[in-house]
């Protein structure tokens, strides 16, 4: 028997950019649920159990930052903001709130469901034992003995940059925020401290990556935090620019 679409509830109060992800979501194989408003969006998220929801945060009736809020109180679906709102301020208050991803308008249907596919993929995994190995191009980390090899040979790291790396490695493809790296790795007394996080970061990106300033596994999200690239093939040569002196507050 062949499973259903994965339903997107959609929470835009835009017609035509309501029409366009409509459009969007059912030709790539979504079911689709539309509305308005972070009042009805809730409700259906709890009458329908949706797989993913698709967020605007400039609602008429509640922010959708409370949306979020509210719906991370006993619900795990993954949730993908879309907004006009492009401040790094932004970004990390839906992200420390517990959006999965941040999505900027205006944006391509393409852009849009590579982000629906991650968010939907870190949710599948969200259940799965800890003690996993994870692997990204020539990067392997193996949790159960607790080792780190590139293209074979075993990166020998200290205590925190194990833990600040498996952090990264729980929720590959996805962005961790500063604040949520620095509760996890450090504790809730050093979510102040991210000269911490420039310091570790630059230490592990000299162990594992060919080349720091070309990083191909550690990503920065400028203002934002960091994430591990997901998917790489074995091999894959350096895609990224190099890295730029950015606030990390």
């Amino acid at each position: 028997m062949a499973l259903p679409e994965p339903l997107a509830l959609v929470v835009e109060d835009e017609p035509e950019l309501q029409r366009f992800l409509r459009a969007t979501l059912l030709a790539n194989g979504y079911r689709c649920t539309l509305t308005a408003s972070g009042e009805q969006a809730l409700a259906d998220a709890a009458a329908k159990n949706p797989d993913i929801v698709l967020l605007d945060l400039g609602l008429p009736d509640i922010d959708g930052l409370e949306v979020t809020r509210r719906l991370r109180e006993w619900s795990r679906t993954p949730i993908v903001v879309i907004s006009a709102r492009g401040q790094e301020a932004d970004k990390v208050a839906a992200l420390d709130g517990g959006a999965d991803d941040y999505l900027t308008k205006p944006f391509g249907a393409s852009e849009l469901l590579a982000r629906m596919r991650v968010a939907l993929r870190h949710a599948a995994r969200a259940g799965d034992d800890p003690g996993a190995v994870v692997e990204t191009g020539d990067l392997k980390i193996d949790m159960p003995v607790r080792r780190v090899s590139v293209e074979g040979r075993e990166i020998r790291l200290t205590p925190i940059e194990y833990k600040l790396l498996s952090t990264l490695a729980r929720s590959i493809g996805k962005v961790i925020t500063h604040r949520q790296l620095l509760r996890e790795v450090w504790g809730p007394p050093y979510m102040g401290q991210t000269h911490y996080l420039r310091v570790y970061m630059a230490q592990l990106r000299h162990k594992l990556e060919a080349n720091p300033a070309r990083p191909r596994y550690l990503l920065t999200e400028p203002g934002v935090g960091y994430r591990l690239r997901e998917g790489l093939a074995k091999g894959t040569a350096a895609e990224e620019a190099p890295e730029q002196a950015v606030s990390e507050g």
